[in-house]
């Protein structure tokens, strides 16, 4: 083959993969928009917080809280940054290395950050405060950090509040998002509690890095939603869960329907136990709620 054949058949051989790639790209991105946007991949996860007692007393650490998970074969831990004994950096090395060799992941981290808050002042804490978390996720190899909304103040309404919500989130965001980590609002401790309020939230925020940390217990029900219309209704949002037997009335939650809407709504990611029960020890409650998250998800997820 001559040089001038050579070079036309490396032409032709590049523009024809070219070509193939760019087919390829079309099809995947077809595919996802398609089949894999609708496919739900349910993974069965544990708070640290399950076990609160137990670290608020001295007897469990957070090396002892990721042994546990290897025992109770769960795919991952929400590292509730409460129990940490410190934020410096060879802490969380140590604790994101002991994770790696046990095959457990970081589904995420969470911290009880308030953002309403009327004091200007006090939202430039909050949003610092979220940032010092922010942080330590990454140092902890995770994607995901829980926050919270946070109470109405006396005399403040709603619009005020969702406004300094956004005002927080929207630079936490920002800040999150240059780390590549996802921030969860919880619908839990007030104005959050309501889907729509909460998902007026989100739409405010509009980043790609702010999401909904969706705890199936806490919805305040309506006559017009109940908590199951609710969880429905944020699920497209949801980046993050906690899973209870109850609601905060004492109604059982039918885990069976909730996991049927999670399957619906194609959601990818943890469902992660937040396990409370004074009338149970966690050492018996919580293996009882994994074997039954365990077998949900096996039914209705895609993995």
């Amino acid at each position: 083959m001559s040089p001038i054949d050579r070079r036309q058949f490396l032409q032709t051989a590049g523009a024809a993969a070219a070509g193939l790639a760019a087919q390829s790209d079309v099809r995947a991105t077809s595919l996802e928009k398609s089949e894999s946007a609708s496919q739900a991949r349910l993974f069965v996860g544990c708070c640290a917080i399950s076990y609160s007692r137990s670290f608020r007393s001295g007897q469990l650490t957070m090396e002892d809280f990721i042994a546990k998970a290897v025992e109770l074969r769960v795919d991952g831990v929400d590292m509730t940054v409460y129990f940490l004994k410190s934020t410096e950096p060879g802490y969380l090395a140590n604790l994101r290395h002991l994770a790696s060799k046990n095959g457990i992941a970081f589904s995420g981290a969470a911290c009880g950050s308030n953002m309403v808050e009327a004091d200007a002042a006090k939202r430039i804490q909050a949003l610092e405060d979220i940032k010092k978390w922010i942080e330590a996720t990454d140092r902890l190899g995770a994607s995901h950090l829980r926050v919270f909304a946070g109470k109405l103040p006396a005399g403040a309404t709603t619009d005020q509040a969702v406004g300094w919500s956004v005002e927080v989130m929207k630079a936490a965001c920002d800040y999150a998002g240059r780390r590549g980590i996802t921030l969860g609002i919880e619908n839990h401790l007030g104005i959050s509690q309501h889907a729509d309020t909460l998902l007026e939230i989100i739409r405010r925020v509009d980043s790609p890095y702010a999401g909904i940390n969706l705890d199936i217990t806490h919805f305040i029900p309506t006559p017009a939603t109940d908590g199951y219309a609710q969880i429905e209704a944020c699920i497209p949002y949801a980046t993050h869960t906690h899973i209870r037997h109850k609601f905060d009335s004492g109604e059982l939650i039918d885990l069976d329907r909730v996991w049927q809407l999670f399957a619906k709504g194609g959601y990818k990611g943890y469902m992660s136990i937040e396990y409370e029960n004074e009338n149970e020890e966690p050492s018996t409650g919580v293996p009882k709620l994994v074997g039954e998250l365990r077998k949900l998800c096996t039914k209705y997820s895609t993995v």
